[in-house]
């Protein structure tokens, strides 16, 4: 539609679904009549449509998620399976995990017919894993944004992929402020009367891309042993309210920091000092 020169809007759905909510009686041609009158009126919230650039990343990204959950899957299954018979796997490496299971079953001839296939299915997934983690590092190294956004500490190849291929186009943020509450990282607020309370975080938005600037974020407070004024700040969090709550501060703070090094074009502050001119 977009090519043909039509408008083409996408709208938000849970705003969408609460103001038909009202309807008395739930039928598709009364929820079509319900579309139509929230667009005439213009009551309804349109939402950003990725190009298809971002949209080609977002689908590497998910894909390689797809492969490595579906091994880890698979791994928790035959540590389960040979539980029941009393044979425990214990703690091993990647590497390690097959011929510690080999190990396992060779006095087992049926438990060795099950558990051969599974680890040849698991090699089949870990080669193809193996394949679409190159061709994202690869993307990385050669996009200037991602290279920069890893100057961050604590962000890797994985955050600032997904971070670029969510955000798609900076510039629809007027400030930067208000990406960490695009991601459900700012707490919900609840004003009624003579109760007001603010409570955890709304997770609206983005999952993978909240998931990431956490682990990102945890990273940088618990693995990082550069010092920054943005590790000091969490650390300070962290001794009055504790790792969880300063691990979600920093993540929303990193992406506030990263799209605004988007934006501006700049490198990564280690000091809260100005850089001098």
């Amino acid at each position: 539609m977009i090519e043909a020169g039509l408008p083409a809007i996408c709208v938000e759905t849970r705003h969408m679904k609460a103001a038909l909510a009202a309807q008395v009686n739930k039928t598709d041609r009364n929820d079509a009549r319900g579309i139509a009158q929230m667009i005439r009126v213009g009551l309804y919230r349109p939402v950003h449509v990725k190009t298809r650039l971002s949209q080609e990343k977002r689908t590497l990204l998910t894909s390689r998620k797809l492969l490595q959950d579906q091994i880890r899957v698979l791994e928790n299954h035959i540590r389960g399976s040979l539980r029941t018979f009393g044979l425990k796997v214990g703690l091993t490496s990647a590497g390690r995990f097959e011929s510690r299971v080999r190990e396992l079953i060779e006095t087992h001839p049926p438990l060795s017919m099950v558990m051969v296939p599974l680890l040849a299915a698991r090699d089949t997934l870990r080669a193809q894993f193996a394949g679409l983690h190159r061709a994202l590092l690869t993307h990385v190294r050669s996009d200037p944004i991602c290279t920069r956004l890893m100057s961050v500490p604590g962000v890797g190849p994985i955050v600032a992929l997904t971070f670029q291929a969510t955000i798609d186009q900076p510039q629809r943020f007027a400030r930067s402020k208000a990406v960490g509450a695009h991601l459900g990282l700012t707490p919900r607020h609840y004003n009624s009367g003579e109760t007001d309370y603010v409570g955890r975080i709304s997770k609206c938005g983005d999952a993978m891309l909240r998931s990431t600037l956490y682990e990102a974020a945890h990273t940088l407070l618990t693995h990082t042993r550069s010092w920054s004024s943005l590790k000091a700040w969490g650390v300070r969090i962290a001794a009055r309210r504790g790792l969880p709550k300063a691990t979600v501060a920093v993540a929303r703070k990193l992406a506030v920091i990263l799209h605004r090094m988007w934006v501006d074009g700049t490198e990564f502050r280690w000091s809260a000092a100005p850089n001098p001119v």
